[in-house]
């Protein structure tokens, strides 16, 4: 074929959608025709013919998927249409349609992000991806750029810090006579990994190909063994995802057993503990098939770490950590296809997890496409435009992509009791997402949010606290607040009803704000108190409305209990408990007492400080930001000192007043203004979270506008394409508030509004209902033209910079933003409310 056919094909591919995009001309206005034909022209200008043919065809079918068929636009008008154009259209939608070609899976896999790059359908228990191993380094995601493979595991986390969790259920692939198969083994990398949603391929420096793909509780292993050589997969029991930190964090192996049947099968389960949030012990179990019988096979019980081989037989089990078991399968076929399942039930469970999801004879494409339609359905179709810059879309697209992570739906695999309510496990962490994550959630899964409000209220009615972090079926760790509060508040306020049980909600809530946990084995990072879930600072808190530094992270817990307490207040005025709205919207001004007028910094007075009771303890509001032994933490009292949002009105008042806020706040965004060369403003940790927009509340939305969109555009696509940590898509969560141009505050209807990134976004609400928003007078890509001139909602006039749940989200409805490149006073009417002042 001449190099040039493929332009010629795609060329007449393009006559052919022309011609049969005359099916489509009958319902498009004007104005979007014109805006369909600028499109067209901008995608021409600066493009090779390939690429200006592929943007014509996707700005066409966009516009015929997303906008309705094209109406009276001239260039359409005149084509001609056949049945056989029309149909090759319609296939060309469909395929357009596959919005995963925009996810980049190792967008924030490096420099801090923690992004997982594996394979996991939303939500899926299974995540399978690889274990990279740099001695002195935690992978937390399994994934690092550099070091060796110690193996691919079936089971991962995303996005989270403290310490690895997971790592277990893994194969290694190795070549040649394997002498110590437990002995630490690990090969090389021979090139850079290469992978898309719902694949992932690797080549050892053995070259050995693997490939991987995953259903919900299984996942697919293809391996490609050079020629002339024994190939072997190892399963290790004991493998974990190390831990380095000197923290006591680290996950270790308490015992396993596997089993290798004469069909050449194998079943098992490991036990472990520990990780990021100190669970005890747990156990996963599994159970693995392979497409082609092993020529042999062995396992092996290790008396101490080298692995020394005590026997080698059909099964081999240990109930001791000291003891590793596993099993080496040897094949002498130059490709091997390995089908395993697990269950935190049983290994009945899981080899019918296999079987049901990944059964015999599935090659692993099938399951690689089965996953890219599960992200197109279940998620990244919730949220079109018409935009059609490739950066634009990947950063959205990636961002929808990794808050879907996890939780992990665990419905129908719990361990610790039976009962007809969802389960969801692997919250990592509500400190994290309860600030806008959450809330995101609600709009985007209507129907998988009640079914985690749900799970919260059914793991207090078993375990007596709600969690505010979870993992291995295990609540921990708690870094402030009983955040779980906020969200059921969040939740209520917003119309979660359903099936939750808001009787049994509202006595959970009632557990964090009055019942004080018992201290957990005592966490050597803060032995004070439980940091496994409730509220361990309870007693001060209860007795003296304020939290004195017997307790660690004092200041943070009073500003986050405050929150915590508004949450109760609102769920009990909706529920009609009178004393108790009065008593806990009075305790939600208790972030107050630590309020020091006096604190200076900056030539600013007025920040909230750690005291006891003799008063107010002398600290630096600047540098005096900590760890979990300390009064703040992971932010200065610069960063929680706006933490009260729904107390605003009178936090300005102590602050100086709405010109006084504003010079406050432009101090955080001033380069050097804190030392150095940076800006005290931090994006790498969820406390500042809400900063940017809180000019809202001074009647200063330009500002709130420009410093978010400075904010946003420091993400890209890269590889370390984060500010920090992803925290479960909690970073990528808040750019996503940023494109769509509205930020909600958690525990209230009201979303704080800033600008749209894009020309036309829509939003799929469930049920019918959608969010549609567009934009005239900006780039369309949010870099610049992006303060408000003007703002339609549901097509009226709109003058405040705020709006509400029902306004747009509860039954849908439509923004019409007109954006300029300099500021307008179009927000005259009422500020954002402040209910608590």
């Amino acid at each position: 074929m001449s190099p040039f056919s493929p332009i010629i094909h795609e060329l007449w591919l393009g006559v052919e959608a022309f011609l049969g995009a005359r099916s489509y001309i009958s319902t498009l206005s004007t104005e979007n025709a014109e805006l369909l034909f600028s499109q067209i022209v901008a995608a021409f200008e600066g493009a090779s013919l390939w690429r200006w043919i592929r943007s014509v065809l996707l700005t066409i079918i966009r516009a015929a998927v997303f906008s309705g068929p094209l109406r009276n636009f001239p260039l359409f008008a005149m084509l001609s249409i056949d049945a056989s154009a029309g149909a090759f259209l319609a296939s060309l939608a469909e395929r357009s349609l596959d919005f995963t070609q925009y996810v980049n899976v190792f967008t924030g896999s490096q420099g801090g992000g923690n992004d997982f790059p594996g394979v996991v359908r939303p939500f899926g228990m299974v995540k399978l991806g690889p274990d990279l191993l740099v001695p002195g380094t935690d992978s937390y995601s399994g994934y690092l750029p550099n070091g060796n493979f110690s193996g691919f595991s079936l089971m991962h986390e995303q996005g989270t810090g403290g310490a690895p969790k997971y790592g277990t259920v893994s194969q290694l692939p190795l070549v040649g006579v394997v002498s110590d198969p437990l002995s630490n083994l690990t090969v090389g990398r021979a090139v850079a990994d290469q992978a898309s949603v719902g694949h992932y391929k690797a080549q050892t420096t053995d070259n050995v190909i693997v490939e991987l793909a995953a259903s919900e509780h299984a996942g697919i292993y293809q391996y490609t063994f050079p020629d002339g050589v024994l190939g072997n997969i190892l399963v290790d029991v004991s493998h974990v995802l190390p831990s380095f930190r000197g923290q006591g964090l680290g996950q270790n192996y308490e015992g396993g057993q596997i089993e290798v049947f004469p069909d050449g099968h194998y079943e098992g389960y490991g036990t472990y503990d520990n990780g990021w949030n100190r669970a005890p012990d747990w156990n996963i179990y599994f159970c693995g098939h392979f497409d082609t019988a092993p020529v042999s096979n062995k396992t092996y019980s290790g008396s101490d770490a080298s692995g020394s081989v005590e026997q080698a037989s059909g099964s081999a089990s240990s109930n001791a950590g000291t003891t590793r078991v596993g099993s080496l399968f040897t094949f002498n076929s130059p490709q091997v296809v390995s089908r395993v399942g697990i269950s935190w039930i049983s290994t009945a469970q899981a080899c019918q997890n296999v079987q049901n999801e990944i059964p015999p004879g599935t090659d692993l494409q099938t399951v690689v496409e089965d996953t890219k339609a599960n992200w197109n359905d279940k998620v990244l179709s919730k949220v079109t435009t018409t935009n059609t810059n490739e950066t634009s879309l990947s950063l959205l697209y990636t961002s929808l992509y990794f808050m879907h992570l996890i939780p992990t739906n665990q419905t129908g695999e719990n361990p610790g009791w039976s009962s007809t309510e969802p389960y969801w496990e692997d919250i990592f962490t509500f400190w994290d997402l309860f600030r806008c994550s959450t809330a995101l959630m609600q709009v985007l899964q209507p129907d998988v949010y009640e079914e985690q409000i749900r799970s919260l209220i059914d793991i207090w009615r078993h375990e007596g606290y709600m969690p505010d972090a979870r993992s291995s079926n295990y609540n921990g760790r708690t870094q402030g607040g009983s955040n779980a509060d906020n969200i059921l508040a969040d939740a209520y306020v917003k119309g979660v009803r359903g099936a939750v049980n808001w009787q049994d909600g509202y006595k959970a809530l009632l557990k964090d704000a009055e019942v004080t946990p018992p201290n957990n084995d005592p966490d050597p990072m803060a032995p004070d108190s439980s940091t496994k879930e409730g509220r361990g600072a309870l007693p001060d808190w209860k007795s003296l409305g304020y939290i004195t530094p017997r307790f660690t992270r004092a200041v943070t817990r009073a500003v986050e209990y405050s929150c915590n307490d508004f949450g109760l207040y609102q769920v009990a005025s909706g529920l009609g408990i009178q004393a108790d709205s009065e008593k806990y919207l009075n305790r939600s001004r208790n972030w107050r007492n630590h309020w020091n007028p006096n604190s200076q910094s900056l030539g600013f007075s007025g920040f909230v400080v750690p005291r006891d009771t003799n008063g107010f303890i002398d600290t630096d509001p600047l540098t005096d930001s900590g760890y979990w032994g300390d009064p703040y933490y992971e932010a200065s009292s610069w960063a929680y000192s706006w933490a009260s949002v729904h107390d605003m009105k009178h936090m300005i008042n102590l602050m100086g007043g709405p010109e006084t806020v504003v010079k406050r706040l432009e101090t955080m965004f001033t380069p050097g203004a804190g030392g150095g060369t940076g800006i005290i403003f931090d994006s790498t940790n969820e406390p500042m979270f809400n900063i940017p927009y809180l000019y809202n509340y001074v009647n200063r939305q330009d500002l709130s506008v420009l410093r978010s969109r400075n904010v946003a555009k420091t993400y890209n696509t890269g590889v370390a394409g984060l500010p920090g940590n992803s925290d479960a898509g909690a970073m990528q969560t808040w750019l996503l508030w940023n494109i769509i141009g509205l930020y909600p505050i958690t525990g209230q209807t009201t979303f704080l509004i800033h600008s749209p990134w894009f020309e036309s976004l829509t939003i799929d609400l469930g049920s019918g209902k959608k969010l549609k928003i567009t934009s005239t007078g900006g780039d369309g890509n949010g870099d610049s033209s992006f303060y408000v001139q003007s703002l339609k909602v549901n097509g009226k006039a709109w003058n405040r910079n705020w709006l509400t749940w029902d306004d747009v989200f509860a039954r849908g409805g439509t923004l019409e933003f007109v954006l300029g490149d300099t500021p307008a006073e179009w927000a005259t009417g009422d500020l954002p409310p402040s209910p608590a002042s």
